[in-house]
């Protein structure tokens, strides 16, 4: 993801709905994440309708419409009924859903969407919708997945590889600071991609493992200075699997923060392939925070 905000601090809160169930979950967790954060909750429907109207009647237009309108009317009913004191307001949008949600978003507001869009094949995969707007967002994005699970666990969880993730990490301390709870900063060393499968000398390796765990440290020491109020605890894991660390971390988080890398793709921005391990398996939602593209652009 090419961009960043300027600052952790939460903005506003824009969730996009199309009348799945899933996404119908993902604005309640927005009103709730709304609600932490003091702000409005805008909730859109992206119609497409300018898309359509060379091909379609101007009666199926006019359905697609009312349809859209009855879908956030429904919406906003439901978060009102869950958040009564919560100020609501709602947008029905003639462009495509993605980028009516980055219109809506502009410089500094979150965005969130649900796991999986009324066209998905699967409860496990996010939908094409979701993908394209945490590839090509320039704000936060949060996939919300895995709150089926019962009772929040207190823990926010930030992924972190080195300084360059100090954002996402103030981020994730102001998510945790929000909710009252913890933070986790875990880093997962991948020993294959750092000496290769060729044979090395241990001392190597230690010296690896000294400049990995420096990386995570000064990354923790800026955090709890500047969140004095927030427990902060510092992890580091060994594996051949990022991934596969962060999805089982997820379990006993409540949000995980992550940078939002992103790979050069033939046809635009892809996630890179941690992140689009993260968004389609985690336990908990998952926040990701967009990059300077000249810091880590891709991720290998």
């Amino acid at each position: 993801m090419e961009g960043t905000t300027s600052s952790s601090e939460p903005g506003s809160v824009v969730v996009g709905v199309d009348g799945s169930e899933p996404a119908r979950q993902a604005a309640l967790w927005a009103a709730a994440e709304a609600a932490r954060r003091e702000c409005p909750l805008h909730i859109v429907h992206g119609s497409d309708t300018d898309g359509r109207v060379l091909y379609l009647s101007a009666k199926s237009i006019e359905h697609v419409r009312q349809a859209g309108r009855e879908v956030l009317d429904a919406t906003a009913t439901a978060v009102t009924e869950r958040f009564p004191g919560l100020p609501v307001n709602t947008e029905f949008s003639r462009s495509a859903p993605v980028p009516s949600l980055h219109r809506s978003a502009g410089l500094h507001g979150t965005i969130v969407v649900g796991n999986r869009g009324a066209g998905g094949f699967s409860s496990l995969m996010l939908g094409s919708v979701g993908l394209k707007v945490a590839a090509g967002a320039k704000t936060p994005v949060i996939i919300v997945r895995g709150i089926d699970n019962g009772a929040e666990k207190g823990v926010v969880l930030a992924a972190v590889r080195d300084e360059h993730d100090l954002e996402s990490a103030r981020h994730a301390a102001r998510e945790a600071e929000l909710r009252k709870g913890s933070l986790r900063l875990l880093h997962v060393w991948n020993i294959l991609q750092s000496v290769g499968m060729v044979a090395t000398m241990l001392d190597d390796v230690d010296q690896i493992a000294g400049e990995q765990a420096q990386h995570l440290n000064t990354v923790g020491d800026r955090i709890r200075e500047e969140f004095p109020d927030t427990t902060v605890h510092v992890d580091a894991e060994k594996s051949v699997s990022v991934a596969g660390v962060l999805v089982e971390a997820s379990r006993g988080a409540d949000l995980l923060v992550m940078g939002g890398r992103r790979s050069p793709g033939y046809l635009g921005p892809t996630l890179g392939r941690v992140t689009h391990t993260l968004v389609h398996h985690a336990n908990c939602p998952v926040q990701l925070i967009p990059r300077h593209s000249q810091e880590h652009g891709s991720e290998s």
